[in-house]
């Protein structure tokens, strides 16, 4: 599934103190994986994936399930998972039981896009030009950022009780 948080990819997976790191194989081929933080009693999804050409065969599901049960053994009373306004992704979340909670702004300004939009986002500097700036912004702003910046995105976290 495509996602917006497409210029957030890691190169190198972090370091996860008492998470949960799961991965699904078909054929011996990796079809899916999933992956929680830990914080008392709460984790926090941090990547779920499914190759699409495993997609809408219940692996996404199974990982989930998988990481509750695993989550439970260590404690944790709530799951949750940040995301974007991805309809498929909000869709699923849906789908497994979460509700949604505590939204906010993710607003990019970048001058390769638009070359006035970094320096409407903040302040400048002598000597510093800024190029790309990343925000978080409130809700109650949303349709004026959308007339200022060209990528908006409403940020929702997802969260259930297990």
């Amino acid at each position: 599934m495509p996602t917006a948080y497409f210029d957030d990819v890691l190169t190198k997976k972090p370091v996860v103190d008492r998470g949960i790191e799961l991965v699904a194989e078909v054929d011996g081929t990796i079809a899916g994986i999933l992956d929680c933080s830990i914080d008392g009693d709460l984790a926090t999804i941090d990547t779920i994936a499914v190759h699409p050409d495993h997609q809408s065969r219940g692996i996404g599901t199974a990982l989930l399930e998988a990481a509750k049960e695993g989550a439970k053994s260590r404690g944790v009373t709530t799951i949750d998972a940040w995301t974007r306004d991805d309809e498929p992704a909000l869709r699923w979340y849906r789908a497994m039981g979460f509700s949604e909670s505590d939204h906010y702004l993710h607003v990019y300004a970048d001058h390769y896009v638009d070359a006035d939009e970094p320096e409407r986002a903040v302040q400048p500097q002598p000597a510093l030009k800024p190029i790309k700036v990343f925000l978080h912004g409130r809700l109650e702003d949303e349709q004026e950022m959308r007339k200022q910046f060209r990528r908006v995105h409403v940020c929702r976290r997802f969260a259930m009780q297990l």
